[in-house]
């Protein structure tokens, strides 16, 4: 198990707007982590004290960015990271600030080529599903667009 620290030395997010609290775990494709930062009213993410359901999304691509230090894809941070896609997400709560219990987010690798890679992701509250979709994403996106 991977506690705050270690989350922050494999992404660009410091401070409050790394939203993970644990790395639960992982192995070549998967990865799960935990979060309790949606129940935060100051959380840097929520609007009149309210966290939408699909900044979520946002929790999903730091679970991406860990599994990706974690398992190697990525040598060190990236000097960029850029959420090119997402598709499939589908949200079924409106806020995820209003759930009590800690947030459990998954993602499984479905493809690495290069600089992108996708994953498939969900975010469940207990039993309750909340969150699901696909994110792709460019690693070193400057190098990559350049």
């Amino acid at each position: 198990m991977l506690g705050r620290a270690e989350i922050q030395a494999l992404i660009p997010h410091s401070g409050d707007m790394c939203l993970l609290t644990s790395v639960t775990s992982w192995d070549a494709t998967h990865i799960a982590c935990t979060a309790q930062s949606h129940r935060d009213t100051n959380n840097p993410m929520a609007h009149h004290g309210k966290l939408h359901a699909l900044t979520g999304i946002e929790f999903a691509a730091q679970a991406m960015a860990v599994h990706g230090g974690l398992t190697g894809a990525v040598r060190q941070r990236p000097r960029a990271g850029l959420l090119v896609s997402v598709r499939d997400v589908e949200a079924r709560v409106q806020y995820l600030s209003d759930c009590a219990d800690d947030l459990h987010i998954a993602a499984e690798q479905l493809m690495s080529a290069g600089n992108s890679v996708t994953y498939s992701f969900r975010i469940n509250a207990g039993a309750q599903e909340l969150l699901s979709g696909r994110a792709m994403v460019v690693l070193d996106a400057e190098e990559a667009l350049s």
